[in-house]
């Protein structure tokens, strides 16, 4: 490649991978591939996403040197690799220096690493709590050459503060900025991100590429959906969300890309690249559900899961999930009947089953809750049965899942929405056993907004069947726990609609009781709920992870005491 090329025509292949935290050998081998993939596809340089060798979030495992040690080892490896005249890369890792322990990238060409960037601004809000451990970076660095091409490289954060790092490359003689990411996904995203970057580009003038990784890291969920937007503030590429790829796109400079691209500042425009739709809504949603669910699965291990499916809506979007991600033969699903068990929920439950294709068996608790009942008689004597006997049906069901875990090795998926766990209505050690939630942050109507669209369409990557599989009686009926005669859920809460927009108000929104009031909602309920929110703190400690997908999640995102007898009294 002539040097007038080089300069002129810049081709960019972005790498949209799924890395697993703390697999380092797994993670080159996976960078390794991307490279020789981008080769192929003729590119020159290859960008890949935050801290990509050590996993993101990697967490506590950066204060481990030996950790430190590996992801170095590994970054100096791939470095040698470019020694064979191919792509040269941009890769994120940890690195510890004089300085301190940085969020870092290497810039590697010619079989050598040629610079280090180190992240400045460190997220420490809402998922993110990089400055634990991680050190800032001294100072903002200036761009780096490649080819003769000049390169400011932002990390993440860098871009989304104002700490005027964009701004600072582009008066330092940077071309484009291409920027790694671990950013997570909540419902709208793609669009906040497109928004924080235009804003960088009007302050810098420049075009800024926004590579983000994909796949489920625990609670957290990346979407990929990479990016770049142009310097006349226009979206010049985009690709695909949920799904592992890489792609090369074409920039010029405007002085050599002709009128096709009319007239302008010089500068670099992209003449190709991808323009892929991104999902909506209800389709977003559902697809990180599963992305989420399969990466928790198969990245820890699992052969396969197994779930408590009752007939009621949770357990049948939760199995549809596992089916999807999995397949239906990873799945066994378990109805575990007692004397509450309506005929519709048995028929509902079998039908659901028969229409994913899993594996379904049925299980009476009759002996062992009768069983406890007759162990506890004398203990009990005296008082009136309620929620304790009610709540050792579902403690049955817990322990039988959890036995046929322990003999089969499946993983146990949990099936409680973000209604029920935010107002306590599931009981410990029971409902709430297993291992993941892939809707634990879903509110019961986003629950049913799902299976409705889960029966109009197959989402891309899902393995399971077409059709309506899940049954439009359990979508249609009142949900109940089925713990007691003629039980519904709406006798021990409001309606659901109602419910989850106080909820959203008190956990997302951080309302107060007036102004949720205000909304048209009754003040007892509004203090109810808030009293409820506030004692079930306890039991969303020991509940399972599960897939964040709103702007708040319990645990990572919202972290309130025990201890706390703090009410709003308006």
């Amino acid at each position: 490649m002539t040097d007038k090329t080089a300069s002129d025509i810049l081709r960019i292949a972005v790498a949209q991978l799924n890395p697993t935290v703390g697999d380092i050998a797994g993670n080159l081998a996976k960078a390794r591939e991307a490279r020789a993939d981008a080769a192929r596809q003729g590119a020159d340089i290859v960008l890949f996403t935050e801290l990509f060798l050590a996993g993101y979030p990697p967490e506590d495992l950066v204060l481990k040197p030996a950790f430190l040690k590996a992801c170095e080892r590994a970054a100096q490896d791939f470095a040698g690799d470019t020694a064979d005249g191919g792509p040269g890369f941009i890769i994120g890792t940890p690195l510890k220096r004089k300085s301190g322990t940085h969020n870092s990238i290497i810039f590697a060409d010619g079989g050598k690493i040629l610079a280090e960037r180190y992240k400045l601004d460190l997220p420490n809000y809402g998922e993110f709590d990089e400055k634990r451990v991680f050190q800032a970076g001294p100072e903002i660095q200036g761009p780096v050459n490649f080819r003769g091409v000049r390169l400011g490289i932002p990390i993440c954060e860098d871009i989304w503060g104002d700490v005027g790092v964009c701004e600072t490359l582009a008066e330092s003689g940077a071309e484009i900025l291409l920027v790694p990411n671990g950013s997570p996904y909540y419902r709208g995203k793609v669009d906040v991100r497109h928004q924080i970057v235009i804003r960088q580009v009007i302050e810098c003038g420049l075009p800024i590429i926004y590579a983000n990784q994909l796949g489920g890291q625990d609670e957290l969920i990346f979407d990929g959906a990479s990016f770049a937007i142009g310097s006349d503030k226009t979206l010049a590429f985009q690709m695909s969300q949920f799904e592992e790829t890489v792609n090369v796109t074409t920039w010029k400079r405007r002085a050599v890309a002709g009128a096709q691209l009319g007239n302008g500042p010089d500068g670099w425009v992209c003449s190709e690249g991808p323009m892929s739709k991104i999902p909506e809504k209800e389709e977003a949603d559902y697809r990180a559900c599963m992305l989420g669910l399969r990466d928790y699965v198969n990245k820890n291990g699992f052969r396969n899961v197994v779930l408590g499916l009752s007939g009621g809506i949770d357990s049948a979007i939760c199995a549809a999930l596992a089916v999807d991600a999995l397949g239906e033969e990873r799945l066994r699903a378990v109805m575990m009947p007692y004397r509450y068990t309506s005929k519709d929920s048995l028929k509902d439950a079998e039908d659901c089953a028969r229409a994913l294709g899993c594996r379904y068996d049925i299980v009476p608790i009759f002996e062992p809750v009768d069983g406890f009942l007759h162990t506890l008689t004398q203990l009990f004597e005296g008082t009136k049965e309620g929620i304790t006997e009610e709540n050792l049906q579902s403690r049955a069901r817990g322990t039988i899942l959890m036995a046929i875990s322990n003999k089969f090795g499946s993983m146990v998926v949990t099936t409680g929405n973000k209604s029920e766990m935010s107002v306590g209505y599931a009981t410990l050690y029971g409902d709430m056993n297993g291992g993941f939630n892939p809707v634990k942050d879903l509110y019961k109507m986003q629950v049913y907004a799902l299976a409705r669209w889960r029966n109009t369409h197959v989402p891309p990557g899902a393995l399971g069947p077409s059709g309506e599989v899940i049954p439009n009686n359990i979508i249609d009926k009142a949900p109940s726990a089925e713990l007691r005669e003629n039980q519904t859920d709406q006798d021990s809460l409001p309606p659901y609609p109602v419910l989850d927009d106080i909820l959203e108000c008190l956990v997302e929104n951080e309302m107060g009781v007036d102004e949720i009031v205000a909304r048209g909602h009754d003040r007892a309920t509004v203090t109810r709920i808030e009293h409820l929110l506030y004692i079930a703190e306890y039991k969303r400690r020991q509940a399972a992870p599960g897939v964040k997908i709103t702007k708040k999640n319990f645990g990572r995102d919202r972290r309130y005491p025990i201890t706390n007898r703090f009410r709003d009294g308006g």
